[in-house]
C-alpha cells in the first residue's frame, strides 16, 4: 500500500466517522466541530485529487467562516434540548419515510451510474491542461461548462439565507415603528402648527 491509498483511506474513514457524528451528537455544538473536522478531512482528500486550489477555499471559507459562524449562532441560541426530545418522536414516522424515499434515489443512481459516461476522468483529472495553473482550469471549467450548476447553486443558497431570515424574525410587541407611507404623505399643512400662547402659558402639543 502506497502512502497515497493510505492517506485516501484515511482522510476517507475520518471523513465518513465525522460525518455520522454531526447528525448523531445531541449537543448541537459539538456536531459543529465534528463538521469542522469533516472540512479538514475533505481538503485533504482534493489534495489528493490535485485540486490544492478547492481544498484552500475549503479550510479558509468553509472551516474559517462558515463553521466558525454556525458555531457562534449555536452557541448564542437559547435551545430547549426537553422540546427537542419530545418532538423527535412525533416526527420519527414522517422523518423515517423521507429518508427511506432518498436512500432509494441515492441507491438507485449508485446502481445505473456508469463512470466515465460523459464526465472527464482518470488521467485527464490529473493534472491541469498545458499552460493553465490549476486555479485557472476551474475558474475556465466552472464559468464556461458548468455555469448553470453554479448559478444554482447559488440561487439555492439565496433560498436558504431567506428561509433562515423568516425563521427567525420575531414580531416584537410595544415598539414604536415608521410608517413610510404617512411620512411621505406628510405635507406642510398638517406637519407645522402655530400658536400664539399667551404670557406665562405653554404650548398644548
Amino acid at each position: 500500500m502506497t502512502v497515497a491509498v493510505f492517506a485516501f483511506y484515511l482522510f476517507a474513514v475520518v471523513l465518513i466517522t465525522a460525518a455520522v457524528l454531526v447528525i448523531t451528537s445531541k449537543n448541537p455544538v459539538h456536531s459543529v466541530l465534528w463538521l469542522i473536522v469533516c472540512f479538514f478531512n475533505a481538503g485533504g482528500l482534493f489534495i489528493l485529487l490535485g485540486a490544492e486550489f478547492l481544498a484552500m477555499l475549503l479550510v479558509i471559507v468553509y472551516v474559517g467562516a462558515v463553521a466558525v459562524l454556525f458555531l457562534f449562532v449555536v452557541m448564542m441560541l437559547d435551545i430547549d434540548f426537553a422540546t427537542l426530545r419530545r418532538g423527535f418522536l412525533s416526527y420519527l414516522p414522517l422523518g423515517l419515510a423521507v429518508a427511506g424515499v432518498i436512500l432509494g434515489e441515492v441507491l438507485f443512481a449508485v446502481g445505473t451510474w456508469v463512470p466515465g459516461r460523459g464526465v472527464l476522468m482518470f488521467d485527464t483529472l490529473a493534472s491541469a491542461p498545458d499552460g493553465m495553473t490549476n486555479t485557472q482550469w476551474i475558474g475556465s471549467v466552472l464559468y464556461t461548462r458548468y455555469l448553470f450548476v453554479f448559478q444554482a447553486a447559488g440561487l439555492v443558497l439565496l433560498v436558504s439565507m431567506i428561509g433562515a431570515i423568516v425563521l427567525t424574525h420575531r414580531q416584537r410587541v410595544g415598539t414604536k415603528r415608521q410608517d413610510i407611507g404617512k411620512q411621505v404623505a406628510r405635507t406642510p399643512a398638517n406637519a407645522v402648527h402655530t400658536a400664539q400662547p399667551g404670557v406665562g402659558q405653554g404650548v398644548d402639543l
